[in-house]
């Protein structure tokens, strides 16, 4: 079951990324939350990887229970900063043995105090996709992309040229960092076409419905916000039923827009939250069917 084939069916593909507990007294509690968003029957499913590989053994669990339980393709997240060649081949062992086909190479995010990135056996995210492709040509390989510029990178033309480099290498379509302002979109996936990238481009999409997870969600991806983002926050921010209530519609209208404007693949950052997904989901009952 391989993802590409999802993305580029003739129906519109909406997906779900849930993320693999931290430590193992958290396993059960974090597997029952995947499966309740499993059970939205999403087109795929993606399960990320734990800064330096924390959480490697769990992503992979995840991932063979959700594929096994609800017989859809699941995408295991993969990072090799820090990782070495052989930590690497074992992991691809690992997701092949468990029957995944699909893996979405990463860099991964530096962690705090490391050395230079010379010292390791991956620096790009380009590198570990030529591993990929070395251990299994079969593996159906994603890649993402930044919208609004890698934090990281001095440029947004340098940033496209690093991914085309991914794109070069093996990847067969690659995923957003989330956004709230869909002309961000646009103007990125001109830009990404124009430098010959012709991959599908999947929008990821996160509803933000609560004034914590605001502040530590535009920190960690680096986005932008038009003026009526920050208007329902500030509005809606104080209390916490319309907060939910506002970001799912936002959401919603993001997707909605994306989708009568030629989008045909959407992932949603789920944070786990079934109950949020549901509802975005039954929002698009009837477009998601055209």
């Amino acid at each position: 079951m391989r993802v590409i084939d999802k993305i580029r069916s003739e129906k519109i593909s909406f997906s779900f990324e849930v993320f693999p507990p931290k430590t193992a007294d958290k396993f059960e509690s974090i597997k029952n939350a995947a499966e309740k968003v499993g059970a939205l029957s999403p087109d795929f499913m993606s399960v990320t990887y734990g800064a330096g590989g924390g959480t490697s053994e769990y992503t992979v669990a995840i991932a063979k229970d959700l594929q096994n339980k609800f017989n859809i393709p699941v995408l295991a997240h993969l990072s090799c900063i820090s990782s070495t060649k052989e930590g690497v081949r074992k992991q691809l062992e690992a997701i092949k043995a468990a029957g995944i086909e699909n893996i979405l190479a990463l860099r991964g995010d530096l962690p705090q105090g490391s050395e230079a990135l010379e010292n390791w056996d991956y620096r790009y995210a380009s590198e570990l996709v030529k591993e990929i492709k070395d251990f299994d040509p079969g593996f159906c390989i994603g890649g993402a992309c930044y919208p609004e510029c890698h934090p990281e990178s001095s440029s947004q033309k340098k940033d496209i040229e690093n991914m085309k480099k991914k794109v070069d290498a093996g990847c067969e379509f690659l995923t957003t960092q989330m956004f709230f302002d869909n002309n961000i979109y646009w103007n990125f996936l001109y830009k990404v076409r124009d430098a010959g990238i012709n991959v599908p481009i999947v929008a990821g999409i996160m509803p933000v419905t609560n004034v914590k997870q605001v502040e530590r969600t535009l920190k960690l991806s680096g986005a932008q916000v038009p003026l009526k983002f920050k208007y329902m926050v500030d509005k809606f921010g104080g209390n916490p039923e319309a907060m939910k209530q506002a970001g799912i519609i936002y959401a919603t209208e993001q997707i909605v827009d994306l989708i009568a404007n030629g989008v045909t693949a959407i992932h949603l950052y789920t944070m786990n939250k079934a109950d949020i997904a549901e509802e975005i989901k039954n929002n698009l009952k009837g477009i998601l069917d055209i």
